[in-house]
């Protein structure tokens, strides 16, 4: 038998195994990472959240410098502090009295919102416990919120 026939043979099988194997572990890759999807609200804010789990946490502080506002949620540990989701939020725009955001639920700790300048009253529900806060958006670069509730807040109850 022709040695070099001999290789093809041999090695053949081993190629075609070892793009088996990248395939799946490109796909498992491809499958762990999750970008949360941009929705629209009935007045015509986009808004995005997320940031649960490792990737999408990233993914979330990578993109919210593109975003005007950022809100983020925690409940106090003790000592530190835990990611809160299902948050519900509203949003009313102070120089109109509209509402820009109504009731949406955050599905991570994180809510990205294209708003207009201005300034926003905003009102963040956890648990039965609402947290408000005054935010002003000068155009000039991104503003972010921290809402972080009491010890003891009710993550669950929210739904």
């Amino acid at each position: 038998m022709n040695t070099s026939r001999l290789i093809a043979f041999a090695v053949q099988p081993l190629a075609i195994g070892t793009l088996l194997a990248l395939g799946v572990l490109a796909g498992a890759a491809h499958a762990t990472t999750y970008n949360p999807p941009i929705r629209l609200a009935a007045s015509g804010v986009e808004y995005m959240s997320g940031g649960i789990g490792a990737d999408e946490e990233k993914l979330m502080e990578t993109v919210a410098p593109r975003w005007p506002a950022t809100f983020e949620f925690a409940v106090k540990d003790h000592q530190k502090a835990d990611f809160a989701a299902n948050v519900r939020v509203s949003v009313r725009d102070l120089a109109s009295g509209a509402t820009v955001l109504d009731g949406v639920q955050a599905s991570g700790p994180f809510m990205l919102a294209r708003l207009e300048p201005g300034r926003y009253e905003v009102d963040a529900t956890l648990g039965g416990r609402t947290l408000q806060r005054t935010v002003t958006l000068n155009g000039t670069g991104p503003v972010h919120e921290l809402f972080l509730w009491p010890a003891g807040t009710d993550m669950a109850s929210n739904g």
